[in-house]
């Protein structure tokens, strides 16, 4: 059966809908895959046992539904950038830097769909990829992200909020990523915007890990990243309130900016496209447990050919050729 139009019939209508229907398999505990685009206009929910129908695939750190299995890239392997033009990218930077001088933001997830030229098709690009978290969509998008956006276990609720991007190979950009003005303030400001999402739908919230590094290896070259860890105890019947966290938590702040609703406005006025589905939230709720990814490190299908959409955190310390360069080293295929 066509995968788009199997996928086409879990659309819900609504976000609204969405999150009741959440509420309602978790109270059941029937096991569901979810698709969360950045502004919640088309959700998909579909029951864990229908997936395989619609031709998706999806690797939740070795949680599959076993189509997902890597193949190695081929011999000829080619993949082009043509990112944004800098002075396109220069006046929405201008755009965002105006309203953090105005203190109207502190925080702003800048980002611009890049047009990518390769061999090979969506789906191997998605099966070539080694990530935490993957998933293919036929016709519509490949995901290999490397960032947690909630885990459920045991009544504690888990984010990892990563912030931070930077060449490893270079000794200068990777001292900065821990101790520079600019990325230390963009980490600090979305460790609290999280401490303050979480606590509106759990308590005893801790910061469990702080400022921790992680490598990727890209078709490219290494990048270094810095994530947190933090945590907060659910009550009881949490299963019957699945929607509702996710509700009062998306969009996800690291993909965002603080404060999270005038920010939105922001980012509304800068960007010149529709995220979509990009950095928007997928996951599993497997009955007991719920993980989810944000929708980073993502390629469209679209009529015109693939586009893979990026950007950045911008403060009021950011640079703008130094940002317009985090935003094209994270156009890549992560191939270990």
């Amino acid at each position: 059966m066509n995968g788009n139009l199997k996928w086409s019939t879990y659309l819900l209508s609504n976000s609204y809908r969405c999150y009741e229907e959440m509420n309602r398999l978790g109270k059941n505990r029937i096991p569901f895959l979810f698709i969360l685009d950045f502004e919640c206009k088309e959700p998909v929910l579909i029951p864990l046992d229908c997936v395989d129908e619609t031709g998706i695939m999806y690797d939740m750190e070795g949680h599959t539904n076993g189509k997902s299995e890597r193949i190695a890239a081929k011999g000829d392997f080619f993949f082009r950038k043509e990112p944004v033009a800098y002075d396109v990218y220069l006046k929405a930077f201008g755009k965002v830097m105006e309203h953090l001088l105005k203190g109207n933001s502190y925080l702003v997830n800048l980002t611009f769909p890049t047009r990518i030229f390769t061999s090979l098709t969506l789906k191997d690009l998605f099966l070539i990829s080694s990530s935490r978290f993957r998933l293919f969509v036929p016709g519509k998008m490949a995901v290999f992200s490397p960032e947690v956006f909630i885990r459920i276990r045991n009544g504690r609720i888990y984010s990892y909020p990563m912030k931070g991007t930077a060449d490893a190979s270079d000794p200068l950009l990777a001292e900065d990523l821990l101790s520079g003005h600019k990325e230390r303030a963009e980490h600090y400001t979305i460790v609290d915007l999280i401490r303050n999402d979480l606590s509106q739908i759990a308590d005893d919230i801790k910061i469990e890990r702080f400022a921790y590094r992680e490598f990727i290896t890209t078709h490219e070259k290494m990048l270094i990243q810095v994530s947190s860890e933090i945590s907060g105890r659910l009550p009881a019947n949490y299963h019957e309130h699945l929607g509702d966290i996710l509700n009062a938590l998306l969009p996800a702040g690291s993909i965002t900016g603080a404060p999270k609703t005038k920010t939105l406005d922001i980012i509304r006025e800068a960007e010149t496209y529709e995220r979509g589905y990009y950095t928007g939230v997928f996951g599993i709720y497997d009955g007991s447990g719920l993980d989810s990814a944000v929708m980073i490190r993502f390629i469209e299908q679209t009529d015109g050919g693939l586009i893979f959409k990026s950007g950045g955190g911008i403060n009021a310390y950011s640079e703008p050729l130094i940002e317009y360069k985090e935003l094209i080293d994270k156009v890549y295929v992560p191939i270990a």
